[in-house]
């Protein structure tokens, strides 16, 4: 068995005449932090619907945990967890009642799930709040009780779609603590963050635009790459910023007038 979580060939997203991935390749280990970076509209959300076997793609290839994203698809999402923009918990429903649902939706047995839902409430720090219900709850506790949900499981892969977006520096460093315990343990983390502080702790990074894979590498491989004169590194975000403005000269049509 190889040591790549996911692994990607040439991934391909269509809708029409309008490519929203374009043939896209990389391959992430076991085990590490993967950050996924671009605007919105970029092709981040797609890219991970492909992985998580919800969209199918329209060309390409790809696995998880071992699972084809295109013919296992069902498989696929038996290994992974998922964590959404938008915060995946019902608010209408408690604490507990959250947790107790989504052990439900993945077939935990009911030993298990007892200990797993001990295991969520601890790591949420919300043992006083388990009763509540989750509408009444601030943005932080909110965001480990969806992690927790996500990873009731204990899914080899887990997939974070801007996780902290909205959340305050406090609850995000911590947040980060969590992700940092779960590469520890083996699990392999791909998330989505707008946030350049954020993607400074990944192992290595990704950045897609306009669909396409335009940057890959370790932070301090992608800031060396661009290193000035004095030997100075640039900022994650100059790169970044450096790199978008570079493909969009390279795009720009020719508009010089012969006469």
């Amino acid at each position: 068995m190889n040591n790549y979580a996911v692994v990607v060939e040439n991934l391909e997203k269509r809708f029409g005449a309008f490519v929203a991935v374009d043939r896209v390749s990389f391959r992430i280990e076991r085990g590490e932090v993967f950050g996924f970076l671009g605007p919105n509209g970029a092709g981040k959300s797609t890219t991970i619907r492909m992985l998580c076997g919800i969209l199918t793609p329209s060309g390409g290839s790809g696995t998880v945990a071992g699972f084809d994203i295109r013919t296992q698809p069902e498989l696929v999402k038996t290994q992974i967890g998922y964590m959404s923009q938008k915060f995946s918990l019902y608010q209408d429903l408690t604490v507990e009642e959250n947790i107790d649902f989504y052990g439900g939706i993945y077939r935990i047995p009911p030993e298990k799930r007892r200990r797993r839902k001990e295991w969520v409430i601890e790591m949420a720090g919300l043992a006083e709040h388990r009763r509540r219900l989750t509408s009444i709850l601030s943005g932080g506790w909110k965001q480990r009780l969806a992690l927790g949900c996500a990873i009731l499981h204990e899914p080899p892969v887990v997939f974070l779609d801007e996780p902290t977006s909205g959340v305050d520096p406090i609850s995000r460093r911590r947040f980060w603590d969590l992700i940092y315990e779960m590469s520890g343990r083996g699990v392999t983390v791909f998330v989505t963050t707008h946030y350049m502080d954020e993607a400074e702790y990944c192992n290595r990074l990704g950045l897609i635009y306009r669909g396409e894979l335009i940057a890959l590498g370790t932070p301090h491989e992608l800031k060396t790459e661009m290193a000035r004169p004095d030997g100075t590194l640039p900022s994650l975000e100059e790169v970044f910023v450096s790199r978008i403005e570079a493909r969009d000269r390279v795009e720009q049509p020719e508009r010089e007038v012969r006469r």
